[in-house]
């Protein structure tokens, strides 16, 4: 069993930055994926990036060039830094594990971008 809390979220105006972290206990292996995806209200979740065990990333479009998605594998940690948010970034962000097969979710946290 994996087990994920996020943490960093918050009131960002825009423009600004925040950093998330995913903080992964239980059987995770460095072979695993880890990455966020993000659900705005009435909306369905989204995708926003991931980091393979290679640490290869893959991004939304979205956030290239915004986010940035970072791995420690002694840690058992995944962090997003997410720079020049806009409110259309208003969304709970939700971290995400990929082992044997298995998907494994946060509770999530949210981020909110003021106008």
């Amino acid at each position: 069993q994996v087990r994920l809390v996020e943490s960093g979220g918050g009131l960002v105006q825009a423009g600004g930055s925040l950093r998330l972290s995913c903080a992964a206990s239980g059987s995770i292996s460095s072979s695993s994926a880890m990455g966020w995806y993000r659900q705005a209200p009435g909306k369905q979740r989204e995708f926003v990036a991931r980091i393979m065990s290679d640490l290869s990333t893959n991004y939304a479009d979205f956030v290239k060039g915004r986010f940035f998605i970072a791995r420690d594998n002694a840690k058992n940690t995944v962090d997003l830094q997410m720079n020049g948010l806009k409110p259309e970034d208003t969304a709970v962000y939700y971290c995400i594990a990929v082992q044997i097969g298995l998907v494994y979710w946060g509770q999530g946290t949210q981020v909110t971008v003021s106008s």
